[in-house]
């Protein structure tokens, strides 16, 4: 019988029921599907996955039972894949189990596998809890590997974190549970561990840090060694004792927790400082090598490249090694024959790397270094990088976020940091406006901050960071001129590498490649990134090539004859405190740098000293720069170089000098007014200087030979456009086409040329200068005219006017000389000479007694062009008597003096001195 509904609303209610009714029954089939689906899904899994296991453990090594005692060593290659050295064969000591002190294995437990005793080889439980115990607990403190797998891991296996070589990994440790006991597995493990410093083994590292044998160690003693293993490098208490301590004290913390040892021997032991028991580092096991400082490193990368031992792995590292320059810098550090040193105490950390790839060719790790895997100065000493930072810092910023140009005006003057503290310059002298160029160039303090300022300190912090130099916890200003950074050489030529690589960035690495003992090849996972723009790079290594060229540039000292080389030097001060304390003169410095690069190599070099006490003197900071010009000529002989690449968004312009803003300067501009510099196309100035216009040519240049006065008038005009500028003019003259000299230079626009040549052609050329631009040239030519000689006309003789009573065989008396000479009276003269009497002729002088040779006799003469002469015993000199001919001066008497220099051909009045350097 249906049911009856008395309103509409029951009626609702109860098919709204139905509904809900129905759906609540629909997730019952949708589940059971699922569920279905699964069940397929995992069934299908672990059959893929059996088989997926079964292939891995099928190609899983065997275990070979002298491989778990006898590490193997590896073999270093260098850059051209010939063998360098071998390394790990050492001399080890082996502990028993029974001989392991418990407070060792409870140490051992705690911090590495706690339930050792209690799983088959793999812990299950362990696998799942080591994620929350990390999550939970920090500091990395538990691990999911066993120590059976660690040691089927450092034995058999490869570092490689793939699912491969962990079913691998836990299959052999199942089955090395089979073959060997619990002890026998723990006394494995504890005698194959690296512990650093040529320490294999927990015995050989008790010795190896402090000098005891196993049994004697103390508590914290026992826990930083058992701490060590996670990561040997790191956690080495002679280099890093703050994180040696850190781990320590977790070692301590876990032997705690897992009720090895009490809270209060806990933190008794941890109130001990790490370094207090340590022994004196051991550096004379093996004798210093030209290559140990570059294995140091390799060593340090091939252990961040993953969970590889050098010592014990049987790898073959191919390394960057440029044996040839490593042996160079050796020498250059540790002999004399390169470089003078002041003291052997004074200390040096050189890099070079290849510019286009950042592998590392050389390394200089110290001076007078003994053994390996000690403190290495390239690398590991870290100090204030002075004004190298400047150019990462200030100025690269500038160019790559503000489109600065090399050509960016900054005003050197009295400054000071925000918080009001004063800079100054090195030098204590400002030099006002100057170019970011110049200021980079001199190594402006100033100027340096102002473009910090402008960028903004976390900007200028963010891209150095970009280069891989560290940045400190808090951001100063003073990080402007390297105040706050603390950098190794390396860092420093890594970061300069990016500049002369068109701003790509590689981070510098030893090692290229390792090849397990399967042949798994391993490659090296570097950085390598672009970190600014091209035109950055470009612009930053043209200004840093002034650096080095420039006759005042800071880093002149290491310039390589032709070759194209940007760097730059810097240094660091002693705090006031310091310099007061130790009595340190104004010039002594702490640290003293010099980098540069070619497109092929970089190099940076620091010298310093360890003791606060010493400090480097004036003359010793130029040994970096000394370093890098033997290196760079070193490494670049027989290599080819090319300059630095211009790219095509980058604009070359002649600036008008001191142009503020820049301006181009003008076809006219004169060359020591303009300078040249560059600029982001669409940021270069178009406005065109006007302040030296085109010189106007003088006009109406004219010359006029005057007969009477024996002189040649020349004069010209300028034109009124250019009477507001004073111009000089320059006068050459050439003479019968000859070469043309200059005659004069002056303000007036006239000049008077006496004595010319007779016969001769003037040209004159005159140019107008104004403000050292030169106009075109005009001229002006004039011919001088030749004098015409007037025949020889002879005086009658008044006393004899017929002729009669002349013994003489030419009318006028006896001659006993020869032609030209006139014959009235007795002449003794030899060729060429008149004898005596009153001579009226012309171009022949008077005559009277003379004894001379070549010379006129004496007596009134009236002729022309000759004078007249007197009593003269001289030589080539004229006589004295009364001259009124034409030509010549009244000459002068009783001279016995010799031949008088020649007149020059022209006397020029109202001229100036020449210019310097040039012939009047």
């Amino acid at each position: 019988m249906s049911e009856k509904y008395h309103t509409r609303e029951e009626r609702r209610k109860q098919a709204n029921s139905n509904k809900q009714s129905k759906a609540k029954k629909k997730p019952k089939g949708l589940f059971k599907k699922i569920f279905l689906v699964l069940v397929t899904l995992g069934i299908i899994g672990l059959v893929a996955g059996g088989a997926t296991i079964a292939y891995f453990i099928s190609d899983a090594p065997p275990i070979d039972e002298s491989l778990l005692k006898d590490p193997l060593s590896s073999k270093i290659f260098d850059k051209d894949g010939k063998l360098l050295t071998e390394e790990g064969v050492e001399k080890r000591e082996y502990v028993a189990y029974a001989d392991i002190p418990d407070v060792v294995k409870n140490a051992v437990l705690a911090t590495e596998d706690v339930r050792f005793f209690k799983h088959g080889g793999v812990d299950l439980l362990r696998l799942g809890s080591a994620v929350i115990g990390n999550v939970t607990n920090g500091f990395g403190s538990q691990g999911a590997s066993t120590l059976t797998q660690q040691v089927v891991k450092r034995t058999f296996l490869t570092a490689d974190k793939t699912l491969k070589r962990k079913v691998q990994e836990a299959w052999l440790a199942i089955k090395l549970e089979q073959r060997y006991t619990k002890e026998e597995i723990f006394e494995m493990y504890v005698n194959k561990i690296w512990y650093a410093n040529h320490a294999f083994g927990i015995a050989t590292a008790a010795d190896t840090y402090y000098g005891k044998e196993l049994k004697d160690l103390k508590l914290e003693e026992v826990a930083m060694l058992v701490g060590l293993p996670q990561s040997p490098s790191r956690y080495n208490p002679y280099k890093y004792p703050e994180r040696a301590e850190a781990r320590r004290n977790i070692v301590l913390q876990l032997m705690n927790r897992h009720g090895f040892i009490t809270e209060e021997e806990m933190k008794k032991a941890q109130s001990i400082p790490v370094t207090q028991s340590l022994k004196s580092e051991d550096t004379s096991k093996i004798d210093t090598k030209p290559y140990d400082a570059f294995i140091d490193q390799v060593i340090e990368e091939v252990q961040q490249m993953g969970d590889y031992n050098p010592y014990t792995d049987g790898l073959e590292i191919y390394t960057t090694i440029d044996k040839g320059a490593q042996k160079y810098v050796y020498d250059m550090l540790n002999t004399e024959d390169i470089i003078q040193y002041p003291s052997k105490s004074l200390q040096a950390g050189i890099s070079l790397i290849d510019t286009k790839t950042g592998e590392i060719r050389a390394i200089g790790g110290g001076r007078n270094i003994q053994g390996k895997r000690v403190f290495n100065y390239a690398t590991e000493a870290k100090r204030s990088p002075g004004s190298t930072i400047k150019p990462i810092i200030d100025y690269a910023p500038a160019i790559d976020k503000l489109n600065w140009s090399t050509y960016h005006q900054l005003t050197d003057e009295a400054y000071q940091y925000s918080n009001g503290t004063p800079i100054k310059n090195a030098g204590g002298r400002y030099r006002g406006d100057v170019s970011m160029r110049e200021a980079l160039e001199r190594s402006l303090n100033i100027p340096a901050l102002k473009a910090f300022q402008a960028v903004g300190v976390d900007e200028g912090y963010a891209f150095a960071q970009e280069l891989g130099i560290p940045i400190p916890k808090d951001n100063f200003e003073s990080g402007a001129i390297g105040g706050t950074q603390s950098v190794s050489s390396m860092q420093i030529a890594g970061a300069y590498s990016a500049f002369g690589n068109g701003g790509i960035y590689n981070e510098p690495h030893t090692v290229t490649k390792i090849v397990l003992r399967d042949k798994t090849t391993i490659e090296n996972k570097f950085t390598s990134k672009a970190v600014m723009k091209e035109s950055t790079a470009f612009m930053i290594s043209d200004m840093l090539k002034g650096v080095i060229d420039e006759s005042y540039g800071t880093g002149r000292l290491a310039k390589v004859s032709g070759l194209p080389m940007a760097g730059k030097s810097g240094s660091s001060n002693f705090p006031a405190d310091i310099k007061r304390k130790y009595n340190i003169p104004a010039e002594g410095i702490p640290d003293s740098w010099m980098t540069a690069y070619t497109t092929n190599y970089t190099v940076a070099a620091w010298i310093g000293y360890d003791d606060p006490k010493e400090y480097v003197g004036k003359d010793s900071q130029r040994i970096p720069k000394y370093m890098v010009k033997n290196l760079m000529e070193h490494v670049h002989k027989g290599v080819k170089t090319e300059d630095f690449k211009q790219p095509k968004n980058v604009v070359k312009l002649g600036i008008l000098k001191g142009s503020n803003p820049a301006v181009k300067a003008s076809d006219y501009t004169p060359k020591d007014q303009i300078v040249y510099e560059y600029f982001l196309k669409g940021n270069e100035p178009t406005k065109v200087t006007k302040q030296y216009d085109k010189t106007s040519t003088p006009i109406g240049v004219n010359a006029n030979y005057d007969a009477a006065s024996n002189s040649i008038n020349l004069q010209w005009n300028y034109p009124q456009t250019d009477s507001n500028k004073t111009p000089e003019f320059e006068v050459k003259v050439s003479i019968d086409g000859g070469a043309s000299q200059v005659l004069a230079r002056s303000s007036t626009m006239g000049l008077t040329i006496q004595q010319p040549n007779p016969g001769s052609t003037y040209t004159f050329t005159v140019t107008a200068i104004i403000n050292g631009q030169k106009s075109a040239s005009a001229s002006a030519s004039v011919k001088i005219t030749a004098l015409q000689e007037e025949p020889i006309v002879p005086e009658p003789d008044l006393n004899n006017p017929d002729g009669t009573g002349d013994t003489g065989q030419n009318d006028q008396g006896q001659d006993n000389s020869n032609n030209n000479n006139s014959n009235d009276g007795n002449n003794n003269g030899n060729n060429n000479n008149p004898g005596n009497g009153n001579n009226s002729g012309t171009n022949n002088p008077g005559n009277g007694n003379n004894n001379g040779t070549n010379n006129p006799g004496n007596g009134n003469n009236n002729g022309t062009n000759n004078p007249g002469n007197g009593n003269n015993n001289g030589t080539n000199n004229p006589g004295n008597g009364n001259n009124n001919g034409n030509g010549s001066e009244n000459s002068s008497g009783g001279n016995s003096g010799t031949t008088e220099p020649p007149q020059p051909p022209i006397d020029a009045e109202n001229t100036v001195p020449p210019a310097e350097g040039e012939t009047p």
